[in-house]
């Protein structure tokens, strides 16, 4: 295969593959914003848990030792 057949080939294929590629691209948003929600959540997460285990844990009150 000469070389400028293969060259039309390969610009080809990949100007195929960048339109591909850019249908599926996500929104881009600032590593900072993205960084910061996933605080949020994970606190949110935790505190939730929290909450949850501190409701079911046994009270201290209710064992008494002699």
């Amino acid at each position: 295969m000469h070389a400028d057949v293969h060259h039309l080939l390969h610009a080809a294929r990949a100007s195929e593959l960048h339109g591909e590629a850019a249908a599926f691209r996500l929104p881009r948003t600032r590593l900072r914003t993205r960084v910061g929600w996933a605080l949020v959540e994970a606190g949110l997460r935790l505190t939730v848990e929290s909450r949850e285990t501190a409701a079911t844990a046994p009270r201290t009150a209710a064992f008494r030792t002699a």
